[in-house]
This record gives C-alpha cells, sequence and structure tokens, in this order.
C-alpha cells in the first residue's frame, strides 16, 4: 500500500532538492528579467504593456504556441528581437541560464501545441488575423489604439449577438467597407475560410451555436450544416440574377435622377459611399463599389434595404417616400450601374 501510495504522488514532490532549487533559480530569473514586460503569468498583462509598441509577447495565446519553440525562444532571449522593446540577455546571462527560462517558459506557460501540431484554424488565425484582432480575439493593443473603427471583438456579446456564421464568411472573404478589414479570398481558399471562422467561433464565442438556434432563424444548408442568416445581404448563397418579387422591373433610366436627388449625398455620386454627408455619419454609408456588396447585394436586397432602411445606421426607410416602383428603379440604377456595371 505504501508504495501505491508513492507511486501517485506529485512529480513535483518526487524531485530532488537540487533540482527543485535549479527550478526555483529559473523562475527568479524569470521574475527579475522578464516578468516586467510578459507579466507573473506570462500572458502580457504587465503594466509595461500600456508603453510599448508592439506590446510584449502573450506566451499563452494560441499564436504563441504555434510560432513558438524552444530555439527560437532562446535566441530571442539571447539576441533580443529588432524592432521591439525586448532586448537580447546574452551579456547578463550565460547559455544554461537562457536554455532553463526559454525551458520554463515553454512548459510554464505556453499551451500544448507547437507548429506543427496546432490545428489548421489556429495556424491561419495566426498568419492571418491575430495582428488586428489580437492573440485573445480581443483586439491587438496597437489596433484598437490606432484603428478607427477598431477591430472586432469576438468575446464581446454584442459581436456574438449581431454575427452569423455566414456572415463572417462573408467578412472574411470580401472584407467590410469602411474599415481596415480586407478581404482573404485572393489569398485563401473558400475552405481556409470557413476553417479559420470555425475556428474563432470556437476560440472566442462560447455558446455562439446555440444562441444561433434559440434566435429561430436557423436553416441548413447544402453542405449539411445550419446557419443562420441575420439579413440577407450576408447570405453567401444569394443568386445575383434573382428579380424583384411579383413581376416588379425597376428601370435604370428613371432611377438615375431619383438617385443623385435623394442617395449620392451621402453613398457619392459614383456609389463609393463618400458623398459630401458621408464625413459627418457613423457607420460610414454603404460603398457599393465593396466586393463584399458587389457579393451580396441583388436586386431584392436592394429592394430590402432601400425601402426598409438599416438600423442603428442613418439609412432612412424609403418607403414612407417612395412607391414600390420608384424603389425598384432606384435599385436597378445601383445594381446596374455599380455592383454589376
Amino acid at each position: 500500500m505504501k508504495s501505491m501510495l508513492f507511486l501517485i504522488l506529485p512529480a513535483a514532490l518526487l524531485a530532488s532538492p537540487a533540482a527543485q532549487a535549479e527550478d526555483s533559480a529559473t523562475l527568479q530569473l524569470y521574475n527579475e528579467y522578464c516578468s516586467v514586460c510578459h507579466g507573473d503569468n506570462g500572458d502580457g498583462q504587465s503594466h509595461a504593456r500600456l508603453g510599448l509598441v508592439p506590446p510584449p509577447r502573450d506566451f499563452t495565446s494560441p499564436q504563441s504556441a504555434v510560432e513558438l519553440n524552444r530555439p527560437r525562444i532562446i535566441r530571442a532571449i539571447r539576441d533580443g528581437i529588432p524592432g521591439t522593446a525586448m532586448t537580447g540577455w546574452k551579456s547578463r546571462l550565460d547559455d544554461t541560464q537562457i536554455e532553463a527560462l526559454a525551458e520554463l517558459i515553454a512548459t510554464r506557460f505556453m499551451l500544448p501545441s507547437t507548429a506543427s501540431s496546432a490545428t489548421e484554424g489556429s495556424q491561419i488565425y495566426a498568419a492571418y488575423c491575430s495582428v488586428c484582432h489580437g492573440d485573445s480575439g480581443k483586439g491587438a493593443l496597437w489596433a484598437t489604439a490606432g484603428l478607427s473603427p477598431r477591430p472586432a471583438d469576438f468575446t464581446s456579446q454584442e459581436f456574438r449577438s449581431t454575427q452569423t456564421r455566414d456572415h463572417m464568411i462573408q467578412s472574411v472573404s470580401y472584407g467590410r467597407p469602411e474599415t481596415a478589414m480586407t478581404g482573404w479570398k485572393k489569398r485563401l481558399t473558400d475552405e481556409q475560410i470557413a476553417t479559420v471562422v470555425d475556428y474563432v467561433i470556437e476560440a472566442f464565442m462560447p455558446g455562439f451555436g446555440d444562441q444561433a438556434e434559440a434566435a429561430g432563424n436557423t436553416h441548413k444548408h447544402s453542405d449539411g450544416h445550419n446557419h443562420t442568416h441575420a439579413d440577407p445581404d450576408t447570405d453567401l448563397a444569394v443568386y445575383m440574377k434573382l428579380p424583384l418579387e411579383n413581376g416588379l422591373r425597376g428601370d435604370a433610366v428613371r432611377g438615375e435622377p431619383l438617385y443623385q436627388d435623394n442617395c449620392a449625398t451621402c453613398h457619392g455620386e459614383e456609389g463609393d459611399g463618400r458623398g459630401p454627408r458621408a464625413y459627418f455619419i457613423n457607420p460610414k454609408p454603404r460603398n457599393f463599389l465593396h466586393t463584399a456588396s458587389r457579393a451580396s447585394l441583388n436586386r431584392p436586397t436592394l429592394y430590402r434595404l432601400i425601402g426598409k432602411g438599416k438600423l442603428r445606421t442613418e439609412m432612412p426607410a424609403w418607403e414612407k417616400v417612395f412607391d414600390a416602383q420608384q424603389i425598384a428603379d432606384v435599385g436597378e440604377y445601383v445594381f446596374t450601374t455599380f455592383i454589376q456595371p
């Protein structure tokens, strides 16, 4: 019985006094040389982070798990990293101490993952997304301070309540107008985009799927997955040749003066969202020339947006001013002039 109890004792209790003293000495080195920037827990949450650009490395993040290995950590501690506040410590620490620090960081703080074993989604996120959205999905420090509007905070309730999986795929594919979010469709395959979106949902948006089903707006696509749609203009399956209902047909010639008199002040004469009033509006008027607009705004969607307006924006409901034919005419002008010229 005594031998069985001995076998289940924690490994730390079985370590020799010399090994325990060595671990304690390494931790003391970390506290003396590293924690002032990287934090006591290796997560970069130190007072120094507020004044450093770029911020200190968060060793606990998925990005670090993908990018870092022991040789790279050793090299960074020894030689520093140009363009950052990370200085080289080779003049203060010997090779044994540097290697011990690298081992401590890798085993004490980092996730059990490497570039070879990390999921494809986490690798894509680390390579393309984390620079703006941050390792934690809350937004990188430099981006939240320097970009307007700020990058989306994937962890916020506001983001979860306004998004769908397909909307997120649309944003990654085609970007977001009037933001720093660029479209990645030319760099990533559709499968990779779906993979990184699923990674974001799983890593940063717990309960997102349950919330979507509870909203009651879920349907199944041909891929067998359930998807929700907050707005038709965010649906990747938009059929751009879909006509208006009830045989209604718009006339672009009649629609042009209506657009120029009522819409161009915000959306611009060229449809680029840069009309004379656009400077004073937030969120900015829709840019019809943007790839996201051209990929999703078909005739029925334009008719709905023009007629009903858009909540939480300056876009009014024109059905209170125009009749159905006039709305169709304006939509036809926008569609044939800007969306599919």
